[in-house]
């Protein structure tokens, strides 16, 4: 019951978080060249290895489905789960674990490291807001930084599907008729629905990571502890997150 109570309050502190980073939106333009840094490094940091995960995701999920469409003479509808499959649902989920674990990570190291070293109490001795100088540019990049990657992610991964569909003996559908089965069953709204996901998911990323970095306190063992934390709850809020926000779309619809 402890844990649970601890949870909800962690919860709170986050909002507030978040909260508080809105309010510093008017601050954005000042910090822009660390914006643009934070966001060039996640890119930098994640680009290849989402292409790398992405054209085997994809890959996999025509190896496995291919065969079995095929004897059942339905050939037609690989390109059509592959392209939904990417697109609303593996595409952002992935993406956004490999952020929480690679990118996420690192900012709760960073800002960690500078609370337990007192480098954010000297900032606020400075009368440098620590939201303005540390979240907001961090929050900001992540942001446009994940739904960015999720679209070389969607991409990568219907070329990774279609690769294997035309070379698999068991299926050898030709590139271009399973382009075409795509195209039919991936509209624009699918598209919106897989970078809304990776907004939100890019909020609650940057939020957990940035909360769990500044509320590091200890040594270097607890800077350890804070990393852990963070990764574990973003991917626990993300596959949350992932069925309301799904549940939500499919009510829009």
């Amino acid at each position: 019951m402890t844990d649970f109570f601890r949870m909800i309050r962690s919860i709170g502190a986050m909002i507030m978080l978040g909260i508080d980073t809105l309010r510093a939106l008017p601050y954005t333009w000042r910090e822009r060249e660390k914006v643009l840094a934070a966001f060039f490094e996640i890119g930098n940091a994640s680009l290849l290895m989402s292409c790398i995960l992405s054209m085997f995701i994809g890959g996999v999920l025509a190896l496995q489905s291919g065969p079995v469409l095929v004897e059942r003479g339905l050939p037609f509808v690989i390109g059509q789960l592959v392209g939904l499959s990417m697109c609303k649902e593996l595409g952002p989920v992935m993406m956004a674990i490999l952020i929480a674990g690679r990118v996420g990570s690192a900012m709760t190291a960073e800002l960690g490291s500078m609370r337990v070293y007192q480098e954010v109490d000297a900032l606020k001795t400075m009368k440098i807001n620590p939201i303005h100088y540390l979240v907001l540019p961090r929050m900001i990049a992540i942001t446009f930084a994940l739904p960015m990657l999720v679209i070389f992610s969607i991409l990568v991964g219907w070329l990774g599907g279609g690769l294997v569909s035309m070379t698999n003996s068991e299926i050898a559908i030709g590139y271009q008729n399973y382009m075409n089965n795509l195209r039919i069953a991936v509209e624009w709204p699918d598209l919106a629905h897989g970078i809304s996901k990776s907004m939100v998911f890019a909020i609650v990323i940057g939020l957990v990571s940035c909360y769990e970095g500044l509320q590091t306190s200890g040594g270097p063992r607890a800077i350890g502890q804070a990393v852990t934390q963070s990764v574990v709850k973003s991917i626990v809020f993300i596959l949350i997150l992932d069925y309301f926000v799904t549940r939500l779309f499919i009510l829009i619809e």
